[in-house]
């Protein structure tokens, strides 16, 4: 396919998905970075090993794969131009990724009460990098929800409807990549000791 054919709103959209592709491109190589210094770092003598991820990261990871689905079926919805129910099921993603980030969170209380702390002279490399690295990720889930806040907003609006729905379909890409990425993290952190 030529990338220069077509009107200009077709040039605009194929724009704004290669965009997307490319953000979600470098964010996957920063996250392989933070993998990759992980597993190098678990050869320290001070790595300790038997810290496990909080148990509220798991429920969390619960959360973001079903916020997934509802947004999914809000783009449906779109498609079946009903209205309600895509503002209905974004409301509920938003929601739900809210208490993605609560949970997270609570996870980090966990850890702090357990004695595992990001820095200080008891903290530890391992829990140091859990801190980062599902700190990191909070802060991409943040701007998940920025761009769901903009794609509800047009859709209170009336901009989308069976025939235009590029916000949503490139926010639940966002939000799915968002998803997957959680929960190749927390399979990573709770496997490689």
């Amino acid at each position: 396919m030529d990338l220069t054919q077509g009107t200009e709103k077709e040039k605009i959209d194929r724009s704004k998905k290669m965009m997307l592709w490319f953000g979600i491109a470098s964010l996957i190589m920063g996250f392989a970075g933070w993998t990759s210094a992980y597993i190098v770092s678990s050869s320290r003598k001070d790595w300790d090993q038997s810290i496990d991820l909080p148990s509220l990261f798991y429920v969390s990871t619960g959360v973001i794969i079903l916020s997934s689905l509802v947004y999914f079926l809000a783009k449906k919805a779109t498609q079946q131009n009903k209205s309600q129910l895509t503002t209905l099921l974004l409301i509920t993603t938003l929601v739900m990724g809210i208490a993605f980030i609560f949970l997270q969170t609570e996870g980090f209380n966990q850890m702090m009460v357990d004695g595992n702390f990001l820095t200080g002279s008891v903290s530890n490399p391992k829990a140091s990098f859990i801190y980062v690295i599902a700190g990191v990720h909070i802060i991409h889930v943040i701007a998940g929800l920025i761009s769901l806040l903009v794609v509800l907003f047009n859709q209170l609006k009336g901009k989308y409807n069976s025939e235009e729905y590029l916000g949503i379909s490139l926010g639940e890409t966002f939000w799915h990549f968002l998803g997957l990425l959680w929960v190749y993290l927390i399979l990573f952190m709770t496997f490689v000791k």
